[in-house]
Formats: C-alpha cells, sequence, structure tokens
C-alpha cells in the first residue's frame, strides 16, 4: 500500500443510511473516543471484547490505514472456529473506522462478501455516542444479518467494549 494513502486522499465519506440495506446501532457510552479506539485497534484489546460471550476471539489481526488487514478467528462454544477477513477502508483516530469484507489486504478481492461496518466516535459529554452502521450489498444479507442477531449480538458486544475500554 502507498503509506501517503489516507482516508483524507481517498475521500470516503461517511455513509448515509438506508434502511433497505443497511442496520445501524447508536448508543452514548461512558468511555472516551481515545479509549475506545485503543480497544478497536489493539489486536490484543480487540480479542478481550469483540465477540459476544461465550464466543472467543482466539487471533486477531487489525492494521489501522486504509489498506490494512482487519482479520479474526472466533471460537464457538461447540469448538467451531470462524475466521473473518477485511480491508480497512478508512482510519480516523478517536473518530472513525470503516472495514469491508469483500476485500482483504492490500485491496485484494474476497470471494463472498458480506458487509460493510463503519463505526464513528463523536466525543459527548460523559463518553461518547457510538454508532456501528452496517451495509450490506442486498436487502437478503441485510435480513439475513439481523435474523442472525445483529442488534443484540452488535450490543452485547458494544456493552462489553464499553466495560473493557473503560478500564484502558
Amino acid at each position: 500500500m502507498n503509506p501517503q494513502m489516507n482516508a483524507t486522499t481517498m475521500n470516503l465519506e461517511p455513509m448515509p443510511f438506508d434502511e433497505t440495506l443497511d442496520l445501524r446501532l447508536t448508543r452514548d457510552v461512558a468511555a472516551t473516543p481515545a479509549q475506545l479506539w485503543e480497544a478497536w485497534t489493539n489486536p490484543e484489546h480487540l480479542k478481550q471484547w469483540f465477540a459476544p460471550k461465550p464466543v472467543r476471539v482466539t487471533e486477531a489481526e487489525i492494521d489501522p490505514r486504509p489498506g490494512g488487514r482487519f482479520r479474526t478467528v472466533m471460537a464457538l462454544p461447540d469448538g467451531t472456529e470462524m475466521a473473518g477477513e477485511g480491508c480497512v477502508l478508512a482510519a480516523e483516530p478517536e473518530r472513525r473506522l470503516m472495514w469491508t469484507d469483500a476485500l482483504s489486504r492490500g485491496w485484494r478481492p474476497n470471494a463472498e462478501p458480506f458487509m460493510t461496518a463503519e463505526i464513528t466516535m463523536e466525543p459527548i459529554d460523559g463518553g461518547t455516542r457510538y454508532t456501528a452502521l452496517v451495509l450490506h450489498k442486498d436487502a437478503a444479507d441485510r435480513t439475513r444479518h439481523e435474523e442472525m442477531g445483529f442488534h443484540d449480538g452488535w450490543g452485547t458486544v458494544l456493552t462489553q467494549l464499553e466495560e473493557f475500554a473503560r478500564k484502558l
């Protein structure tokens, strides 16, 4: 990747919400944007909160810059492992992190794209207004993700993130 490239030169604007294709979770949390950013971008921290317990993250790699890798491996209670491979699209420290599973590190296409996620962190009194916006390629993927438990799962993970980040 070109080290000169960043979210500004790529001109990636925040994504608009499309209720037919996207899912969104917004909550005010009692952690600072700096704490949340650290929890998101340090692989060892990410492993502590990124999956709803009892699922565990056994491996994590994140290179928080456009074109960088976003990879996790989750271990389910039955021993099944789920790997996720993605590419960071935008990284604005303490403000915004965006990645997609449509691509892998260095902009290489992935075979089975499902979603693009944008996390925004807005400082507020007492913490951060945290928004997770997840974009899908079609309404079927959006519905499938919602039926998989998007709001409960991402909500649980956000609670875990908040509890972890407050200790940083």
